[in-house]
């Protein structure tokens, strides 16, 4: 198997892995960022997203071959010195049930007030669509991102 060089939070990563391997396994498995879900593995749920070079990418249908120029951020990477707005909110509002989709949904929240920090409710909600919370707690999903555009936003 060939050998992969990635970047990973901030950090450069060797992946040996067959070309085809979902980005997904070599964070999960190789990287042991676990923070990154298998969901669906079609790319439907949102569960494995990351960000990939600042946008929302379902890692789960990417080939580790195709992320060898990319920055690549999982949720283990937002947080630098203390956490991320986006997930102090998530904290502040007590949004998870379950908890298994919320890293892919706080990755999908943070590429979107990377690139618009005041979006409308229709765009945080177009945003998210391609994220699936099978417990239903999209209102305090909604909430929390709109906590994290208050305090992003003073």
């Amino acid at each position: 198997m060939p050998d992969y060089t990635i970047h990973v939070n901030g950090e450069q990563k060797t992946i040996t892995a067959d070309a085809d391997t979902p980005l997904l396994w070599a964070i999960r498995e190789q990287l042991g960022l676990t923070g990154t879900k298998y969901g669906c593995g079609k790319g439907y749920c949102g569960a494995c997203t990351v960000h990939f070079d600042g946008r929302a990418l379902k890692s789960c249908v990417l080939p580790v071959s195709g992320a060898t120029n990319a920055e690549i951020t999982t949720v283990e990477g937002l947080a630098q010195k203390e956490l991320h707005p986006v997930q102090k909110a998530w904290i502040s509002t007590d949004t998870p049930q379950c908890g298994y989709c919320q890293p892919g949904q706080i990755m999908a929240a943070t590429a979107l007030l990377a690139g618009n920090p005041n979006p409308s409710e229709k765009e945080i909600q177009n945003a998210m669509a391609g994220n699936i919370c099978r417990c239903g707690t999209y209102p305090r999903i909604l909430k929390a991102i709109k906590l994290a555009i208050q305090n992003m936003n003073p």
